[in-house]
């Protein structure tokens, strides 16, 4: 079976026009780097890849990870991770509370454990009481990455999952996600309009084109 995250021919359309598409394999611990300005489609190719894509877009073509189809799963299925700009942390929760929304079912001391765990991995020991608010911007992205981590994707998406944070944090959040990634072995498909997060991925980098299919 083919390992990894195949995107064939996987197009934004509006109606029978081309918006942007992308075909590529990208391998397991890969990083591929969709590099072009706001605007372009890029966050609007992410939408189709995971089942979220809304009228009046719609997507063609197909997505395969593991060698398997993933076009026509629910979004809920399609076993894949994401990461926005912004950490998205559910502000009624706890530290704690949102990393255990991402667990699955099982027994309470089990999911205690890995939830320490998950906050030891990105240096934040003991913050599992905390409400997400008090946190920094560099914090509230390492809560957030620890939390679509437990919830095993099988591939990352990262939409401009940097740009908010300030140079040293960024540095350090790029860092801590794509050593992550590589160790869980996880394809990993970034857009961005920033070079140094294209270089610090250390990974192919392609050009969108709008309009156009990239890429294989």
């Amino acid at each position: 079976m083919d390992s990894g995250l195949t995107l064939d021919r996987l197009e934004v359309m509006l109606g029978s026009t081309c918006l942007l598409g992308l075909s590529a394999t990208i391998a397991p611990g890969e990083v591929l780097t969709l590099m072009g300005p706001s605007g372009v489609g890029k966050s609007a190719l992410l939408a189709a890849l995971t089942g979220t894509l809304t009228a009046p877009l719609a997507a063609a073509g197909e997505a395969r990870l593991d060698g398997a189809c993933i076009t026509d799963l629910p979004a809920e299925r399609r076993r894949l991770g994401i990461l926005f700009h912004e950490s998205l942390l559910f502000p009624h929760l706890s530290v704690a509370g949102n990393l255990a929304f991402a667990l699955p079912p099982g027994p309470r001391a089990a999911r205690r454990a890995a939830i320490a765990q998950a906050l030891a991995d990105v240096g934040l020991d003991g913050f599992g009481p905390r409400d997400p608010a008090t946190l920094s911007g560099g914090e509230q992205a390492r809560v957030a990455l620890m939390r679509t981590l437990l919830a095993e994707p099988k591939a990352l998406l990262l939409d401009e999952p940097f740009s908010r944070l300030d140079a040293a944090r960024r540095e350090e959040v790029r860092s801590l996600t794509f050593d992550h990634a590589e160790k869980r072995g996880l394809p990993v498909l970034m857009v961005t309009h920033d070079a140094e997060d294209a270089r610090a991925a250390k990974g192919r980098v392609l050009e969108a084109q709008p309009g156009r299919i990239v890429g294989d």
